[in-house]
């Protein structure tokens, strides 16, 4: 399925949209002296240094990936056959990872480990109701629910950064995702969401995101480790050179850890001339397995590729 937008497929047309009005914001801004020191405006007259906007903080303006395995599970893990492996073979199966959690173990609480093992065990369970409680089963992956931070940066889908100085707007490939961290006007979360609300700030050439207002469905991975509506994430973005950072995200919620801890890996930026994000809207993929027990789906006709 396929949104038309004067030739542009669904995610393509956000991002053309996007990025118009974002440049129209920095020209807005006046031109920001160039060059300089690490958080200082450069010299009038020079131009940006590698790597740097006008304003002299890194670039982050690209799209950017991260490789691993911990989509599947955040921990470390081996190879596994995946939940129908008589059906899928390998192509169902899962990878094995080194994990991107420090110190190895999630720090649960005893109850709350209870409920990462029955997400495990149910994560291929969904049903269509309007009972809160459809949210306790089922991998929101599985149902094309958005990922909430830090997963969405850590699936096996590249996402794009556009960056002015008052607001950064992150788009991930994964059902067309998006957040806008601001980073002039910081506010409480207006409600809660499956992305959260993002509040940012600059310390030194680190991006330091503050993410809050999340609604409490979020998994972190298939593995059925999650967290509450009442976590806090602190994600840091530091460059380490031109095209690619480290990420780390620091995740505090008193309701399922007994301590904060924290997930880091590298990001990559995509360096190939075409490099794009492509439409993965994946509502039209779920809805034979969501809507058929009730007899409620209609299969397309689909013509063989």
């Amino acid at each position: 399925m396929r949104i038309g937008l004067r030739g542009f497929t669904g995610i393509s047309a956000v991002i053309a949209v996007v990025a118009v009005c974002l440049a129209a914001a920095v020209s807005g801004q006046g031109q920001a002296p160039a060059g300089g020191r690490q958080g200082q405006p450069p010299a009038a007259g020079r131009q940006p240094a590698p790597g740097r906007t006008e304003d002299g903080k890194p670039n982050l303006n690209g799209i950017w990936e991260a490789f691993g395995a911990a989509n599947w599970d955040i921990e470390a893990h081996n190879a596994d056959a995946g939940p129908r492996s008589e059906i899928m073979g390998a192509w169902g199966a899962e990878p094995g990872g080194m994990g991107i959690v420090e110190g190895g173990t999630i720090p649960y609480k005893p109850e709350a480990l209870k409920v990462k093992q029955e997400n495990f065990k149910n994560r291929m369970l969904v049903k269509v109701t309007n009972d809160p409680h459809r949210f306790d089963t089922g991998d929101p992956e599985l149902q094309c629910y958005r990922p909430g931070v830090p997963r969405a940066n850590y699936m096996p889908f590249p996402f794009q950064i556009f960056q002015n100085r008052d607001q950064i707007l992150m788009v991930y490939e994964y059902k067309g995702s998006m957040r806008t961290v601001f980073m002039d006007k910081h506010q409480e979360a207006p409600v809660d969401s499956w992305m959260g609300w993002s509040n940012g700030r600059w310390e030194g050439d680190t991006l330091v995101i503050d993410v809050t207002g999340f609604n409490g469905h979020q998994w972190l991975d298939r593995a059925g480790n999650f967290f509450s509506d009442t976590a806090h994430v602190v994600e840091r973005w530091t460059p380490r050179g031109r095209d690619h950072m480290m990420y780390e995200a620091t995740i505090e919620d008193p309701a399922v850890y007994t301590r904060p801890w924290k997930v880091s890996f590298p990001v990559y930026r995509r360096l190939e001339p075409n490099a794009q994000l492509l439409e993965f809207n994946c509502v039209p993929f779920v809805e034979e397995m969501l809507y058929t027990p009730l007899g409620l789906y209609n299969p397309p006709n689909r013509s063989s590729r």
